[in-house]
């Protein structure tokens, strides 16, 4: 149910969101990015300059990306042009630098051309920019959450400088919300709002690092809030579950409990479970967990676990994070179960762990030995002269491709690091070394340990 003051509050704010409405103006009500905006930093001295290059914003939903973008045209006075990836081409390009071309003509102004989700262009939409970036008609300032290395071309990437934003901490979405609460301006100042530890410590967790999702959870809980005697709105953890249609699950994706949940769900895969397994996942996945942090832990455990006791497992984990991210959730889920249940079921095998675990113990023991002369590159006659490549043997020209040759530092001569197991396809991996090994007259392979490195 909805309130009627709260109500009235949206009516007298013509609809504007709260997170709109308390967007920062300039640097001093802006939180965040202090790597970006503190004392003598780039983006802070270049705004308080009055200067501005061709900018990419990479960073991800909430975090400031389109905020900074107005305050560097309000800064610069310069023109501000919003353009959306999603509904303009190149028609609507040309048009935007035609304006731009007269407004720098008649009154001497820049134009800052804002794209936001300037990945969504094709290559083909990117370089229409590039003749307009580089003759300076308009200013870009791009706005992206995906890695600009691979989602912008290569020219536009050279003719803009990348500047990577953060997900706002907790102590900051903490101000961001207080604010809101304080500022009878643009806020809920002029409203007698209380808003309850645990009920800001559950936005908190919500937003994730996204100031519009906290600001936009403040304002839907206080429509789910009823006024006290004295005309108070108090919000609580409950409320905002009810104004969100969902209730927040005990988890902290920063704390204990977070840690807790993906080593239960590890260690049930690892103890063939896929029962416990998937109870694990379920929890994560209700209590707001990135899907694909949990695809990335059963990438790792497909190859620290199964390994080559079943190299399927590594592809069907791979392939559940490539389904989640092309279908999202609720249908993408369903690939994560499915690489879970492959996972729990599969042979297990720690001999791939364990074989990198001995190999980097080496290392720092030993340090960076030389590689012996038979197996250096020899491309100059310099280097031939010297030794390099002298005495190697092509793996070829030998019956089954075998030649006792040492492959290892003389200081690790005879090392043997991976020592596969009986499980799975391991063993048949395991018996054919063991014939290569005997045709070389090498000694047979000893049993696995089994223990971690």
């Amino acid at each position: 149910m909805i309130s009627e003051l709260s109500k009235h509050h949206l009516e007298d704010s013509g609809f504007s969101p709260l997170a709109e409405r308390m967007r920062p103006r300039n640097l001093e009500e802006f939180v965040g990015q202090d790597h970006l905006l503190g004392p003598s930093k780039f983006l802070r001295r270049m705004l308080e300059s009055g200067k501005i290059f061709p900018l990419i914003f990479w960073g991800p939903p909430g975090s400031g990306k389109t905020t900074l973008a107005q305050m560097m045209a309000r800064y610069t006075k310069a023109h501000f042009i919003q353009f959306s990836a999603v509904l303009s081409g190149v028609k609507e390009i040309r048009e935007v630098v035609k304006e731009a071309e007269e407004l720098l003509k008649g009154e001497g102004r820049k134009t800052i051309l804002f794209v936001d989700e300037i990945h969504r262009f094709n290559k083909a939409q990117q370089d229409a920019f590039l003749p307009h970036v580089e003759s300076g008609r308009i200013i870009l300032i791009g706005a992206t959450t995906e890695n600009p290395s691979f989602e912008v071309i290569a020219p536009l990437l050279s003719r803009t400088k990348v500047l990577v934003l953060n997900p706002l901490r907790g102590s900051d979405l903490e101000r961001i919300v207080q604010k809101a609460l304080q500022d009878s301006e643009r806020g809920l100042g002029k409203m007698q709002v209380r808003l309850l530890p645990e009920a800001l410590e559950l936005i908190k967790y919500l937003a994730d690092g996204d100031a519009r999702i906290a600001l936009n959870t403040l304002e839907q809980a206080l429509a789910f809030t009823q006024p006290e005697a004295e005309g108070i709105y108090i919000i609580t953890r409950p409320i905002v579950e009810e104004a969100l249609q969902k209730k927040a699950l005990r988890y902290d994706k920063a704390g204990e409990e977070h840690y807790n949940l993906i080593s239960a769900l590890h260690k049930s895969l690892r103890g063939s479970d896929p029962d416990g397994a998937l109870y694990w996942l379920a929890r994560m996945l209700d209590a707001g967990e990135d899907p694909l942090y949990i695809a990335r832990r059963m990438i790792r455990f497909a190859s620290e676990d199964v390994g080559l006791a079943d190299p399927q497992a590594l592809l069907q984990a791979l392939a559940a994070k490539e389904v989640y991210h092309f279908l999202g959730s609720p249908e993408g889920e369903l690939a994560l179960v499915q690489a879970a249940v492959y996972l729990a079921t599969a042979p297990k095998s720690n001999a791939l762990y364990q074989a990198y675990g001995s190999v980097q113990k080496d290392i720092e023991k030993t340090q960076s030995l030389p590689v012996p002369l038979h197996l250096r590159n020899a491309p100059t006659s310099l280097m031939k002269g010297l030794g390099y490549g002298r005495g190697y043997r092509y793996a070829h020209d030998y019956p089954d491709t075998l030649v006792a040759q040492e492959y290892l530092p003389e200081k690790l001569k005879g090392r043997l690091y991976y020592r596969p197991t009986d499980r799975g396809y391991e063993e048949r991996i395991k018996s054919r070394l063991e014939i290569w090994r005997k045709k070389l007259g090498l000694n047979p392979i000893p049993s696995a340990s089994g223990g971690r490195p």
